[in-house]
């Protein structure tokens, strides 16, 4: 396979502060679907041994500028050689066509960053884990049930993204009927898509500012996204998916083999956080009938939303990720 040249940007372009305690590279790496993925490397100034690695993703609809990279600069500050990556067909890694997600191709993007560290000369290949954010969460877990190489894995403010596409938000969209209507407007648009030649965006969120009669995490997305943390390569900065672009969620369950992971795995949650049901969910899923369930751990974050655990330095609990990174990458 060869590699698809990508067209890098060099200067520094993320949304949060660079910090002088680790250096910054671009790489790139190929999946096994022959799809290069472009990646920012963090690693500790002055580091000699050979160091414990992470791969961070997220969260969905997001790009490494974003709160993935925020994750591995700090994780590097901490002492591990880090990337955070885009997926396969957004930001600036390749594929086509643009603005596509696949439960196989986005667990296999966690695989093809596992198999870059692996053969790094500075990375200790036995101490490699994984870290995902929001929908990048379940597909962590779902990487963590396939490869062994995978000794740790951190899952925050999780999302289970074939859950939502099946059963909605909360649930409430869980029937055969529901289903079936999203099946027949996605078939409808796909038959459009082929007359038209082209895709259509499925739409990021809100602009600035939003009504106020919607919910509060619509509201707490689109000021992240379309405020503090607005990228021009992100899909929720800007008109979201392909159109289609997602719709293999709706028909493959990503945590069918959960509760068979036997490598470490913490998963943090934010007490008011939308979301916080999937992975209490995802959690307590994992351990059914696991025979090896003392390494799992599920830590709830007082007050916290959704999006506390995409930026707010305050409320992500650093030193616990690296406390966990560090106990079970030894």
């Amino acid at each position: 396979m060869k590699p698809e040249k990508l067209h890098l940007t060099q200067e520094w372009d993320k949304t949060f502060p660079k910090s002088d305690r680790v250096n910054h590279e671009k790489v790139t790496f190929l999946n096994r679907y022959g799809i290069t993925l472009a990646a920012d490397l963090y690693k500790p100034k002055d580091a000699q041994e050979r160091l414990a690695a992470i791969a961070v993703c997220g969260p969905f609809g997001a790009v490494k500028e974003q709160c993935s990279g925020l994750y591995a600069q700090t994780l590097a500050e901490k002492g591990f050689l880090t990337i955070a990556f885009d997926p396969s067909f957004t930001g600036e890694s390749g594929g086509a066509p643009r603005y596509t997600a696949s439960p196989d191709i986005n667990t296999e993007d966690f695989q093809a960053a596992v198999d870059f560290l692996s053969v790094q000369g500075n990375v200790d290949s036995e101490r490699i884990g994984i870290l995902g954010i929001c929908g990048w969460g379940g597909l962590a877990l779902n990487t963590a049930a396939i490869d062994t190489r995978v000794k740790a894995t951190v899952v925050s403010t999780m999302y289970d993204m074939s859950r939502i596409a099946a059963k909605g938000y909360f649930d409430e969209s869980d029937s055969e009927e529901a289903r079936h209507q999203s099946r027949e407007a996605y078939s409808a648009a796909r038959t459009a898509i082929y007359r038209s030649g082209e895709y259509g965006r499925a739409g990021g969120c809100l602009a600035l500012p939003v009504p106020e009669d919607v919910p509060f995490f619509v509201k707490d997305y689109s000021e992240y996204y379309k405020g503090r943390a607005y990228h021009s390569r992100s899909l929720n900065s800007n008109e979201g998916w392909n159109s289609i672009g997602t719709l293999s969620f709706l028909n493959q369950s990503i945590l069918q083999y959960a509760n068979e992971i036997r490598s470490a795995v913490l998963i943090l949650h934010g007490e008011r956080a939308h979301s916080c049901y999937m992975g209490r969910d995802a959690y307590a899923q994992m351990l059914a009938g696991n025979p090896n369930p003392d390494n799992k751990e599920l830590m709830i974050i007082p007050g916290a939303v959704h999006t506390d655990l995409y930026d707010n330095l305050e409320v992500i609990p650093f030193d616990k990720i690296q406390n966990f990174f560090q106990t079970y990458l030894k």
